[in-house]
């Protein structure tokens, strides 16, 4: 059975990460901000007035929020009413928003109100919760993140079982030292645009069912 890493799970992971994680996200939100503006009034135009992307996802314990995003994708539908696949919806604005990981610049809202850390594992869809085993469903015993273990190890081009065995690992052995690690792995990836795609799709194939 995952455990939060009892060396620093107490200390750590209950005072010292949410804190330096609010004050981390005002300090790059305000750095950020200009370019934050460009992108609200590129997107504004981009996707009919709608900059935004709001959803709900499972946070800490399963508890759901509202996560915020860019909105990369239009909302083209078809003869039938139904959405376009991802590829053909993905703006050439949103494509590059992607593919230098400014979509998650909003996510920062969300670390600022608490719901997510900098590091953790990625908040997913709410209909997955009753996909994951026992094991898998302890990725939610910790706060999502903006970036992850999963996110530093293939993101997008590893199996939905890889990405939950990196995140159940990373809750296992949670510490500073692991969080920094991630995170100049994260700076690392967004350089060179890695893991952004699956190998069949755009984004990312829906989790179906237990992979376990």
């Amino acid at each position: 059975m995952a455990e939060v890493n009892s060396r620093t799970g107490g200390l750590y992971v209950g005072f010292i990460k949410p804190l330096a994680d609010v004050v981390m996200a005002l300090v790059v939100f305000t750095i950020a901000f200009p370019v934050f503006a460009v992108l609200v009034i590129g997107l504004y135009f981009a996707n009919d007035g709608k900059p935004f992307f709001f959803q709900r996802r499972p946070g800490k314990n399963g508890t759901i929020f509202k996560v915020v995003k860019f909105k990369t994708m239009n909302d083209r539908k078809d003869k039938d009413g139904n959405l376009l696949p991802d590829a053909d919806r993905l703006t050439p604005l949103g494509q590059f928003i992607r593919r230098t990981s400014l979509d998650e610049i909003p996510q920062l809202i969300n670390v600022i109100k608490g719901d997510m850390s900098f590091v953790g594992p990625r908040p997913l869809l709410e209909e997955y919760l009753p996909r994951y085993s026992a094991r898998q469903a302890h990725r939610h015993d910790v706060k999502p993140g903006i970036t992850g273990w999963a996110q530093v190890n293939g993101r997008n081009a590893i199996s939905w079982k890889q990405k939950f065995d990196y995140d159940v690992w990373y809750v296992e052995n949670i510490s500073f030292l692991l969080d920094l690690k991630i995170l100049f792995r994260t700076v690392k990836k967004v350089f060179v645009s890695e893991g952004i795609s699956s190998a069949t799709s755009a984004t990312m194939e829906k989790f179906m069912g237990n992979e376990e």
